[in-house]
């Protein structure tokens, strides 16, 4: 072929790709634009299914092939739950039987037959396994037939809850007008119930009870839900396994709260009771355990000297928190070989192994440990990494990205629904399809699910999928930076460290703009309504009331002005303020007042809450990590753990940084007592902290 030939064939060529991009971009564009508008309509058109009745037809005349069309009818006929009759539901369930606002209509519909009492409807629509609520609701409706109840078919598995709702009281009433409720059967449901801390539950199974059973069964339920008053009147029980089975309990709930008085009470009881060696174990341990949580001046030596049969690794860990809190390092190590293997192995023992040995001048062998735990990537990795002047470990991985595979992802109809729901501003939802579909998913389909979510800004998939194995370093997705949030901008306008921001958002909500906690605390952040009122009005800024708060802009803007304020009140110290944000400044102001001439890793290690300890060694980490990914280096974790008292500037590009590098942890036999280490030392008394709420202390 001619030169001149095969230059008009390529023009002729480029011409129709240039045609065939042309007309792919539009399409492209076309399709995007359809999308837009369906997802606009569909808004419309919720809004008006949602108050009910069939107005929202008018905004979805083009909607049929949308994949959320099922739930505008069905949010319609959840609105008039009340009204509707049972052949328009099945005919939902018949149209969409798989999905999930049909489960949903089905639950709701039937919860409101059996408020109706209307059984017989009841009986034709009910599926068992929705929850012990519907199945009670379904034997009353078999009661009304007049059929009798079987035990073991109807209530066995019943039985076996701790609590049930209060549907199943008529049930029970029937059960034991049936005579189905025998003296054996209403103490083994009582022993569930008592083991289980559900002192309700007892009460209402005490009527049910003859004879002497009834003040025995009360003992136990007042053991539960008045302590005091069960250890008050323990003296005049008599001495039987169940008067002992409700001192333990009582007892061992008493510590949680008065450790000092429930010492007193044991050292009375222990000689009129003949406690069984699991029960002294349980109550010796809530003793010495909860004086622990108090610091007591007898606390060390208590957790020394706890029987083997006792201790627990909780117990353990206490032990060598108490010893931290006095600086004890010959203590500290003696509590640390005293743990199991696989405890010591835990990277804050590692650390502190590292920290004691070098305290007590056994340099050589405290940087090989502080080298064992800088292999880490965690908090106390990278505090042993500072003290050993070596990288943060920090092993990066990126999932593949597959397009056939995103593609099969996005054929899936589940799949479809889960990413439309979040792109229409409805969440909660979302991640309910998500779930359904994505249920038996293998590793590689969740992936590029993962992938696909995380260009769409749901980044909350990334920290809920990959929370294990190899997924666990895939750090770019499980800290996504998301800067059309305006955090950075917002961070340093308020005059804190955008890493440090990051780290308290991400722990706050995991990227869930829609979280709300069991308080109210709300979005990204989680703030409460009243702080978010407070912190718009000390700062000038608008407030839109409670609902703004999922809005992530606003959460950011209102949650960074929060922080700062926090961490005025501390020095600036983000590790303070942290601590601070999880369990209120009242009380890290008694903390710091009990152990404030600490230095920092021991104070955060000795503080009372597990939940405030995990959460400010998590933020700290995250901020690291975060720092990384804004800056490609990170400032020192220990300039970010300032003395307490000594003010705290955040990061600037004169402060030194460090590099992440993956790092393989060395194999190393447990560790053994070695020569001169102590076995116990005297306690040195501190103050007490004894007002953390029971339920959040040594655990």
């Amino acid at each position: 072929m001619a030169p001149h030939a095969v230059t008009r064939l390529g023009r002729r060529l480029l011409t129709v790709l240039a045609g065939w991009m042309l007309v792919s971009s539009v399409t492209a564009q076309t399709d995007n634009t359809s999308l837009e508008s369906q997802r606009a309509a569909f808004k419309q058109a919720y809004a008006a299914a949602s108050q009910g009745g069939d107005s929202w037809r008018q905004f979805a005349a083009g909607l049929r092939n949308f994949p959320l069309y099922p739930y505008l009818q069905a949010a319609s006929l959840e609105h008039d739950i009340q009204l509707i009759d049972r052949p328009t539901v099945e005919a939902y369930l018949r149209q969409y039987p798989d999905l999930i606002p049909a489960d949903d209509l089905r639950r709701h519909f039937l919860q409101e037959l059996a408020r109706r009492q209307d059984w017989d409807n009841f009986e034709a629509m009910y599926q068992p396994g929705l929850g012990d609520t519907l199945t009670c609701d379904a034997l009353q409706a078999k009661i009304a037939d007049g059929t009798p109840l079987d035990f073991n078919k109807d209530l066995a598995s019943l039985w076996t809850t701790p609590a049930l709702p209060s549907a199943c009281d008529p049930v029970l009433q029937a059960a034991h007008d049936q005579g189905l409720l025998t003296r054996e059967r209403l103490w083994a449901r009582i022993d569930i119930a008592a083991d289980a801390g559900k002192g309700g539950s007892i009460s209402g199974l005490v009527q049910w009870l003859q004879g002497d059973d009834v003040p025995v069964a009360q003992r136990l339920a007042l053991a539960l839900s008045d302590p005091a008053s069960a250890v008050a009147a323990a003296p005049t029980w008599p001495d039987t396994a169940r008067s002992r089975q409700a001192a333990t309990l009582a007892l061992v709930r008493m510590a949680r709260r008065q450790s000092m008085t429930a010492d007193t009470a044991w050292q009375k009881l222990q000689n009129q009771f003949q406690f069984a060696p699991s029960q002294r174990d349980s109550i010796l341990n809530a003793l010495a355990l909860f004086h622990a949580t108090d610091y007591d001046s007898d606390a060390l030596a208590r957790l020394i000297n706890l029987p083997a049969s006792a201790q627990t690794d909780v117990s353990r860990e206490w032990r060598v928190r108490v010893a931290l809190a006095q600086q004890n390092w010959a203590a500290v190590l003696a509590a640390i070989d005293a743990m199991p293997p696989a405890l010591q192995q835990n990277d804050e023992w590692l650390y502190f192994r590292a920290r004691a040995l070098s305290e007590l001048g056994r340099s050589s062998e405290a940087q090989s440990a502080y080298a064992t735990a800088a292999a880490q990537s965690s908090y106390f990795g990278y505090l042993a990494a500072d003290h050993q002047g070596s990288p943060y470990s920090l092993c990066v991985a990126q999932p593949v990205v597959d397009p056939q595979g995103e593609q099969a992802v996005l054929a899936i109809p589940g799949m479809q629904r889960a990413f439309e729901l979040f792109a229409v501003g409805m969440p909660k939802q979302a991640r309910r399809e998500w779930s359904q579909a994505m249920a038996n998913a293998d590793p590689q389909t969740l992936r590029q699910a993962v992938n696909l979510a995380d260009r769409r800004g749901w980044y909350d998939r990334a920290v809920f999928t990959f929370n294990n194995g190899e997924g666990l370093h895939y750090y770019t997705l499980r800290f996504p930076l998301a800067r059309q949030d305006g955090l950075v901008s917002q961070a340093q306008q308020a005059g804190i460290d955008p890493a440090w921001a990051y780290g308290i958002l991400r722990q706050e909500s995991a990227w869930m703009s829609d979280a709300q906690s069991g308080a109210d605390a709300r979005g990204l952040m989680q703030l409460l309504p009243s702080t978010g009122a407070d912190v718009a009005r000390r700062n000038g800024l608008p407030w839109a009331g409670a609902e703004s708060l999922y809005d992530p802009t606003v959460n950011i803007e209102l949650g960074t002005r929060y922080l700062a304020q926090m961490a005025d009140r501390f020095d600036g110290a983000p590790w303070l303020a942290s601590a601070a944000y999880n369990a209120g400044a009242a009380r890290v102001k008694q903390w710091l007042d009990a152990r404030g001439t600490l230095p920092p890793d021991l104070f955060v290690a000795t503080i009372p809450f597990k939940e405030t300890r995990e959460y400010v060694a998590r933020v700290m980490y995250y901020s690291v990590i975060y720092d990384w990914r804004l800056h490609g280096s990170a400032a020192l974790m220990s300039a970010r753990m300032t003395p307490i008292g000594q003010p705290y500037s955040r990061p600037d590009a004169q402060d030194p940084r460090k590099d992440v590098t993956c790092m393989t942890p060395p194999v190393v036999a447990p560790a053994s007592s070695s020569p001169g280490t102590a076995t116990s030392a005297p306690a040195r008394p501190t103050a007490s902290s004894s007002s953390a709420p029971a339920t959040d202390k040594a655990h």
